[in-house]
C-alpha cells in the first residue's frame, strides 16, 4: 500500500484532473462526502451538537465546505469559521463556498486576529471543531493569525476531525511546525502520508481512514512513489513455506556472533528467538570463556567458543575459526552484547567483507561499523543494519536529533549510499531498501520501550532469512512480527511491564495471527500512554 509525500499526491491530484479528466471539483466533492461518512462515524456519533468548522482559504478550506454543505443536509447545526476574507478564496473551494451561501449555511468570516477575537464567545459554543485550515503542502513553522486559531481549537479540549491531515503537521516527516492541531480523528484522501505515520504525527492523528476520491490506479502506479505501508497481505506473499515433509536441514542454519562478559542475555536472547521464528538450527559464537554458561541458557541452539581479548570479548584471531564455521550457514548475525573492544572490531570489519551469507548487524556491531562506516562498501553479500536512532547518529554522522526529524530520509539516504537495507527502529520503525524504498510499520507500542527488544528483533529477522526469506523482505517481516507480538502482549497482559523474553516467546502466535488472518491494516489508534490534552507545539 502507498505512502505518500504531499508533492507525491500533488503530481496526482493533476494527473488524474489534467490526464484523466476527472474534474477538481469531483474529487473535493469525492473528499467532503467521504470525510463527512469519517466525521459521523468516528466523532459527531458520541459527541453530538454543534458543528464549528475552521477553515482555510485553500482546497483544505474548499473541502469543509462541502462538509458542511453535507451536514447541513442532514439536520446538523455546522458553522464555517473562515479564517481569510472571501474574496481570495479561489477556485473549486470559491464554487462550493458559495453553494453555502445559497443553502444558508451560516458562514463566519475572521479575516484578522481582532474579528477572531470578537467571534470567541460563538466559538466556544462548538461542541466539536472540523479542522480544514490548512493542508498536506505545509513545510514552513506556523505563525501569525493561524497559530492563534489553532491553539484556540487545542485548548477548547473538544473532539477535532482533520481534514486530510492535522493543520501544522509536515505531511512528510511527522514533525510539528510550531504548533499543531490535535485530532481525534482524521480522513486523509488517496492514500495516507509519510506525517501520518511517523511520530509525532503519527499521535496528533487520531482514528485514521484513508477516502477513495477517485484517483486512478494506473495514476498511483506511473506517480513515482517510494514509500510503502507494510501490510499483511504483502507479507503473507514472502513468508517461508513448509512441506508437510520438513524438517531440520530444511530450515537453515543461522550462525550468531554476540556476548561478552555481563551481555550474556543479549545472545542467548537473539538465539532463541531466531528459533521462535522458525530457524531450523542455530550455532552460537562467543568469547571461550562464556560458553559454560551459554551452553545452560539456550538448550535448543548449538554454542563454541571463540578466541578471546584479556577482557573476555571477540577476538580477531577468532576470524578463521568464524570464517570455517560459516560452511553450511545460511546467515551470520552479529553484534547484540557484543562490546566494542578494537579487536572485535577488527573481526566485525574482516567479517563484514568476508561472509558469503547474508549478515545481520545490531548493537555493538553498529558501533563498531561507525568507527569506519566504508567496510559496508567492500563485503559481497547483502546486509541488514538494525539501528536505533543513537546508534543511527553514530553511523551517519547526524545528530539523534536531526534523524527524529525526518527518519525516512536519514535511512532512505543512507541505504542507497552504502547499498545496505536499514531497519531504523522506534515508534513506527522505517525500512529502508539500498533502491531508496522505504517502508513504515504500524505495529508496535511503548510497552517496548524495555531492554532486549532489539536482540529479539534481531535474531527474528536473522531466522526469517535463514529460512530462504530476501533480506529486506525478513525486515518488514520481522519489524511487523516483533510488534504485533509486543501488540499480543499489551492486549491480554498490561500495556507495559512485559518482557523482550516474553515478546520472544510470543513470536509463533504472532506469526500464525500473520499467516491465518485477515488482511486488514492495523490502523494506528491514539497511543493509551500519550498525554495530549492541551496545545501541542514546540
Amino acid at each position: 500500500m502507498y505512502l505518500v509525500t504531499a508533492d507525491e499526491m500533488q503530481r496526482m491530484d493533476r494527473a488524474t484532473i489534467e490526464s484523466f479528466g476527472i474534474p477538481g471539483r469531483v474529487l473535493m466533492e469525492n473528499a467532503g462526502r467521504g470525510a463527512t461518512e469519517f466525521f459521523l462515524e468516528a466523532v459527531h456519533r458520541n459527541h453530538p451538537g454543534n458543528v464549528g468548522i475552521a477553515a482555510g482559504r485553500g482546497n483544505n478550506g474548499g473541502d469543509g465546505f462541502v462538509m458542511a454543505r453535507y451536514l447541513h443536509q442532514k439536520g446538523i447545526s455546522a458553522t464555517v469559521f473562515l479564517l481569510s476574507e472571501r474574496d481570495r478564496i479561489k477556485g473549486d473551494a470559491a464554487a462550493n463556498l458559495k453553494l453555502l451561501d445559497a443553502l444558508g449555511v451560516p458562514v463566519v468570516e475572521l479575516a484578522d486576529a481582532a474579528a477572531f477575537e470578537s467571534r470567541k464567545p460563538l466559538m466556544r459554543h462548538q461542541h466539536t471543531w472540523i479542522d480544514a485550515i490548512l493542508g498536506t503542502g505545509l513545510t514552513s513553522e506556523v505563525r501569525g493569525f493561524f497559530r492563534t486559531a489553532i491553539d484556540f481549537i487545542n485548548r477548547q479540549h473538544r473532539p477535532v476531525f482533520a481534514v486530510d491531515i492535522a493543520s501544522g503537521l509536515n505531511a512528510d516527516t511527522g514533525q510539528v511546525c510550531g504548533v499543531c492541531i490535535q485530532a481525534a480523528a482524521t480522513s486523509t484522501f488517496g492514500f495516507a502520508k509519510v506525517g501520518h505515520l511517523c511520530y509525532p504525527g503519527r499521535a496528533l492523528t487520531g482514528r485514521l481512514k484513508i477516502i477513495d476520491i477517485g484517483i486512478p490506479p494506473h495514476v498511483a502506479a506511473t506517480a513515482g512513489c517510494r514509500q510503502r505501508l507494510i501490510t499483511p497481505a504483502a507479507l503473507k506473499k514472502e513468508m517461508p513455506q513448509r512441506s508437510a515433509a520438513a524438517h531440520k536441514g530444511h530450515t537453515g542454519h543461522l550462525l550468531i556472533l554476540a556476548g561478552s562478559p555481563g551481555k550474556t542475555g543479549a545472545a542467548a536472547m537473539t538465539a532463541m528467538a531466531a528459533m521462535r521464528a522458525g530457524a531450523g538450527l542455530v550455532t552460537l559464537g562467543i568469547p571461550k570463556s562464556l560458553n559454560p554458561v551459554l551452553e545452560t541458557m539456550v538448550t535448543e541452539a548449538m554454542t563454541v567458543g571463540m578466541p578471546e581479548t584479556a577482557e573476555g570479548a571477540l577476538d580477531e584471531s577468532a576470524h578463521e575459526a568464524v570464517i570455517s564455521l560459516m560452511k553450511g550457514k545460511h546467515c551470520l548475525a552479529m553484534g547484540p552484547g557484543i562490546g566494542t573492544d578494537g579487536s572485535t572490531g577488527g573481526l566485525v570489519g574482516r567479517l563484514i567483507q568476508d561472509s558469503p551469507v547474508p549478515m545481520v548487524i545490531d548493537a555493538d556491531g553498529l558501533n563498531l561499523i561507525a568507527a569506519e562506516p566504508s567496510v559496508l562498501s567492500k563485503r559481497r553479500s547483502p546486509i541488514v543494519l538494525t539501528p536505533h536512532p543513537g546508534e543511527m547518529a553514530r553511523l551517519s554522522g547526524h545528530s539523534t536529533a536531526d534523524i527524529q526529524k525526518d527518519r525516512v530520509g536519514h535511512a532512505r539516504s543512507f541505504a542507497e549510499r552504502h547499498q545496505a537495507h536499514i531497519v531504523l527502529k522506534g515508534a513506527a520503525t522505517v525500512v529502508a531498501r539500498p533502491d531508496g524504498t522505504v517502508s513504515v510499520n504500524t505495529t508496535g507500542n511503548p510497552g517496548m520501550a524495555a531492554g532486549g527488544m532489539g536482540d529479539v528483533l534481531t535474531g527474528l529477522i536473522a531466522g526469517l532469512i535463514t529460512q530462504g526469506m530476501e533480506a529486506g523482505a525478513a525486515a518488514q517481516a520481522g519489524v511487523y512480527l516483533h510488534g504485533l507480538a509486543a501488540d499480543r502482549l499489551a492486549r491480554n497482559k498490561a500495556p507495559v511491564g512485559y518482557l523482550a523474553s516474553e515478546v520472544m516467546n510470543t513470536l509463533p502466535e504472532a506469526m500464525d495471527e500473520l499467516l491465518t488472518g485477515g488482511d486488514n491494516l492495523r490502523w494506528p489508534k491514539r497511543d493509551r500512554l500519550f498525554n495530549a490534552t492541551g496545545p501541542v507545539g514546540k
